[in-house]
């Protein structure tokens, strides 16, 4: 039994063929070419994540793993596509997750007073983080896009969606309650998609996709010579969005148990049971829909986090690659009191704040790049302990562990200030690819070649870090700590 698990992330496609015993085997990935069209704007080729996502397939294939059970699949969340059903190309490139076009129109939303409305049927405040103000800005800025729509001519989908579409040879247009639950037009209480929002948004429902269970069979692959033969007729057994599939991948299974990804930004998710906790500065989401049950999460967002890192490299250019800035951070002791805020693109949870921007405060005469560095990756963990700390004051239960995962937890420097600032032990496992893994778990699962139970035993840690920070330091860093948050938020 294998399991391949497609892995369709901001900046590259992965394929990632896994044993029953969720060890990798094999593997193939490509870069995804950024648009930023215009000052805050960011967009993708959708043909083009088609392409590099059957290149990564047909890599992670060639190596003879062709016994393929199940396929998988987990995705970059609220990035929107639109296309056209009849030849299945889209009318736009893809609005990605960190685009701000819509902040004007959220404005809007919120003096009209629909704050309220929104979070209460979906779990998520009014931002341009999320889909359904992407999809109503295609409909109105598209020429012919509303026309077409209201003929029931277009379909509108998450990654996870679009490539579904694709792989099935157009024949099924689904999604999973976990993407659902990322577009602002999904009620995380009824299950469905809610007329009262698509009106809102003058969304004609007829573009919404079917919802599936997260692990599940949704269809079957198309016996199309664009993919590989070895998965032609196979099922699609899961659709997961990224962050909840790395909660699943680290065995988050039970309420109270939390996980942090360190990716192009920073995730964070507690598991709160069967129930959505309602919160007025986290998100409330769907984790995952197996067997007609649904368990849901409370996520925060870090917006720029291994962002941050290639912005040095790629901007400022103080770094000659993304390890470099490890090296660089561990030859001083501290941050020398400055503090990095990388709001490049607004922050996210529990400040909510659209228009802050990245900024570096405590700069002195003596500071230099290493300061610069250390302080970039101790910002990012600051921002990890806030989402931390709205958690627990909202669950009320303290989480004493935090499993990580996601390329930049590879930096032991890091993690070991992530538990020092959050005061909790930090796990991190020996597999830090958990959205692939998740993604291939649920597979499993859904083929019905698994159970919870087994995978259970399959986590395996690669290190634990305990907290050893003084309180009283601790206390003064977070304190400064938010008073540079606080400056961030200066609009200028």
């Amino acid at each position: 039994m294998k399991i391949l698990s497609i892995d369709q992330g901001t900046t590259s496609s992965r394929a990632i063929v896994f044993s029953e015993k969720m060890e990798i085997l094999s593997s193939g990935q490509y870069a995804l070419t950024q648009h930023y069209p215009n000052p805050g704007w960011v967009e993708h080729d959708p043909q083009e994540i088609v392409k590099i996502t059957l290149r990564a397939v047909f890599d992670a294939l060639f190596e003879g793993c062709d016994d393929i059970a199940a396929v998988g699949i987990t995705n970059q969340r609220e990035t929107t596509v639109l296309w056209n059903k009849k030849t299945g190309l889209p009318v736009h490139n893809a609005i990605v997750w960190q685009c701000r076009r819509t902040a004007n129109y959220c404005d809007e939303l919120t003096q009209n007073g629909y704050a309220e409305l929104i979070r209460s049927k979906t779990g998520l405040p009014i931002d341009a983080y999320f889909s359904g103000t992407k999809l109503k800005w295609l409909l109105d800025n598209v020429d012919g896009a509303r026309e077409l729509a209201e003929r029931g001519e277009l379909a509108f989908g998450t990654i996870d969606c679009w490539l579904i579409w694709n792989l099935t040879g157009g024949k099924v247009h689904a999604t999973d309650p976990s993407n659902a639950s990322r577009t602002m037009l999904f009620n995380i209480h009824t299950g469905e998609w809610d007329k009262e929002l698509c009106e809102l948004f003058d969304i004609p429902m007829s573009v919404l996709p079917k919802i599936c269970q997260t692990g599940g069979y949704i269809g079957a692959v198309a016996t199309d010579p664009s993919i590989p033969a070895a998965l032609w007729g196979k099922p699609i057994c899961s659709a997961v969005g990224d962050q909840q599939a790395a909660l699943f991948g680290q065995t988050c299974f039970n309420k109270g148990d939390a996980k942090n990804t360190y990716g192009t930004g920073c995730f964070t998710l507690v598991n709160t049971g069967n129930a959505p906790i309602d919160s007025q500065t986290l998100i409330s989401t769907v984790a995952w829909k197996i067997a007609n049950e649904t368990v849901y999460a409370l996520e925060g967002s870090v917006f720029n986090a291994g962002s941050s890192i290639q912005w040095l490299r790629d901007e400022l250019k103080i770094i000659e690659k993304a390890s470099d800035v490890d090296k660089n951070a561990a030859k001083v002791a501290d941050s020398g009191g400055v503090y990095l805020v990388s709001a490049f693109t607004g922050l996210g949870a529990p400040h909510w704040d659209m228009y802050a921007r990245g900024t570096i405060v405590g700069l002195t005469r003596g500071t230099n790049v290493n300061h610069i560095c250390r302080a970039t990756l101790e910002g990012i963990a600051f921002q990890v302990r806030d989402l931390l700390f709205a958690m627990q004051e909202q669950t009320g239960t303290k989480i004493s562990a935090l499993f990580v995962d996601g390329g930049a937890c590879v930096s032991d420097l890091m993690m070991q200030f992530q538990a020092d600032i959050a005061d909790c032990i930090v796990d991190r496992p020996k597999i830090v690819e958990s959205t692939a893994l998740g993604a291939a778990m649920l597979a499993a699962i859904g083929a019905n070649l698994l159970t919870m139970d087994d995978l259970k035993d399959l986590r395996a840690c690669d290190k634990c870090f305990e907290p050893s920070m003084d309180q009283n330091l601790r206390l003064e860093k977070i304190a400064k700590w938010n008073r540079a948050i606080e400056a961030a938020k200066i609009i200028i």
